[in-house]
C-alpha cells in the first residue's frame, strides 16, 4: 500500500480538512499518477454535503485530475514515466457489456455499472471501501481509464474538460450540433461556459440564456452572439420557435416548459445539469406540438473524453479556470455554491505539500513541494 494524503470531509455539515489514507500498489495494468492539479465541479459541492443522498464518508471528492505518470505496471503499453495525464469521472466499468463495447462506460449496463473516481464502492474488494478522488498527491488507475493531454493543453488549466468539457461536448456530438444550427446553453457557470466554447467551435450560432444581466460580457466575450434574459417574458417570448438544439446547465432542480417553447419543430432540449426531479411537470403540450423532444446526457465515455481533449486541442480551447490553494477549498465551495463563478476553481496540487509536509506523512515519504 502506498501512504497519501488529500482533503476530506467527514459528514455533510464538516469543512474539508487534511486527511491521511493509502492507495493500493499498482497492478499491471495500473498506472499510478503524482497529482498535480484538480478542478472543483459543482458535483463535488453536490456530493461532499449528501444533497444526493447517497454519499459515502470520509469524501475525498475530485475527478477533474491532472498529474504526471510515477509508476506503470508490468503490462501498461500506453503511458511510460513522466506522461502528463487525466482522469476523469470513472476508474473501472466492465468493459464487456454493449455500451462499454461501444466506448459509452458511463452507461455501462452490468449490475455494478461503472466505478466513481471518488464515492464509488460498486467494485471495491470490499462494501466498506471506497474510492477517494483528486483532492490528493497521488492515485492508482487501471490504464484503460486515463486519458492523454494534449502537448498543447496548459495543464493547470485541463483539467475541467475532463468533466465540464466532456458532459456537454457529449451531447453535443450526440445530436449532431454542426454548422448552421442554432444552439441555446441554459447557464454560464462551470459546464455552461464550456459549452458555449465546444458548440461555437463546432459552427453553431450560440445564445446563453440566463437569469445573470451581470453575466451578458461575459457570455458575449465567449463567443455567444447573444444573451436571453430567462425572467424577463419579452426577451423569451422574441426568441420563441429560434432553437435547434438547446442544453440545460443549470445544477439545481428547474422548470423546463418555459424553455421548451424556445425550440424550433423537432428540436432538442437536453438537461446535463441537474440529476434531481423538476420543479414542475413537463407540460407535453410544448413538444408534442411541434415535435420537440427532451433529452438527458450523463458525462462521457472515455472515448468521448480523449476526443473532446483533441478537439480542444485542435481548436485552441482552454477553460476558463483560477487556480486555489488547497486550504482554500471550503472557500471555493460557498462561492460556486451560491453561483457566483462563471469559471473553474483549480487546485493547485503543490500547495498540498506547501501546506503539510511539516505537520503530516508527506514529509516522511519525501514528498515536497519542490
Amino acid at each position: 500500500m502506498i501512504q497519501a494524503i488529500g482533503y476530506a470531509t467527514k459528514s455533510a455539515h464538516a469543512a474539508l480538512k487534511p486527511y491521511e489514507f493509502t492507495r493500493p500498489d499498482p497492478k499491471a495494468n495500473e498506472v499510478q499518477i503524482k497529482i498535480t492539479h484538480c478542478g472543483i465541479c459543482h458535483s463535488d459541492v453536490h456530493q461532499a454535503r449528501n444533497e444526493w443522498n447517497n454519499t459515502l464518508y470520509p469524501c475525498m471528492p475530485g475527478h477533474e485530475i491532472i498529474g504526471r505518470v510515477e509508476k506503470t505496471g508490468s503490462a501498461v503499453k500506453k503511458f511510460k514515466t513522466g506522461d502528463i495525464v487525466g482522469v476523469g469521472c470513472m476508474v473501472d466499468s466492465c468493459k464487456e457489456c454493449p455500451s462499454c463495447k461501444e466506448g459509452l462506460e458511463q452507461y455501462c449496463e452490468s449490475e455494478k455499472g461503472f466505478l466513481a473516481t471518488y464515492n464509488g464502492n460498486q467494485r471495491m474488494p470490499s462494501p466498506e471501501n471506497h474510492t477517494y478522488g483528486g483532492y490528493s498527491n497521488l492515485i492508482v488507475v487501471r490504464e484503460d481509464f486515463v486519458l492523454t493531454i494534449p502537448q498543447n493543453l496548459d495543464p493547470a488549466a485541463a483539467g475541467p474538460i475532463l468533466c465540464a468539457g466532456v458532459t456537454t461536448y457529449s451531447p453535443l456530438r450526440h445530436w449532431g450540433v454542426k454548422s448552421g444550427h442554432k444552439v441555446g446553453i441554459i447557464g454560464l457557470g462551470g459546464l455552461g461556459h464550456m459549452a458555449v466554447k465546444l458548440a461555437k467551435a463546432m459552427g453553431a450560432e450560440v445564445s446563453v440564456i440566463t437569469t445573470s444581466k451581470e453575466k451578458r460580457e461575459d457570455a458575449l466575450a465567449l463567443g455567444a452572439k447573444e444573451v436571453i434574459l430567462s425572467d424577463d417574458n419579452a426577451d423569451m417570448k422574441k426568441h420563441k420557435s429560434s432553437f435547434d438544439f438547446i442544453l440545460s446547465t443549470i445544477p439545481q432542480p428547474h422548470d423546463v416548459n418555459p424553455y421548451a417553447e424556445l425550440l424550433k419543430r423537432d428540436g432538442v432540449i437536453t438537461i446535463v445539469g441537474c440529476i434531481a426531479p423538476l420543479t414542475k411537470p413537463l407540460d407535453m403540450s410544448k413538444l408534442l406540438m411541434d415535435r420537440r423532444s427532451l433529452g438527458t446526457s450523463l458525462i462521457g465515455g472515455i472515448k468521448e473524453t480523449q476526443e473532446v481533449l483533441d478537439f480542444c486541442s485542435k481548436h485552441n480551447i482552454q477553460p476558463n479556470t483560477r487556480l486555489v490553494s488547497v486550504d482554500k477549498i471550503n472557500e471555493a465551495f460557498d462561492e460556486i455554491d451560491a453561483g457566483k463563478i462563471d469559471f473553474r476553481y483549480v487546485i493547485d496540487m503543490a500547495t498540498l505539500a506547501e501546506k503539510h509536509e511539516d505537520k503530516s506523512i508527506l514529509g516522511k515519504i519525501g514528498i515536497t513541494s519542490h
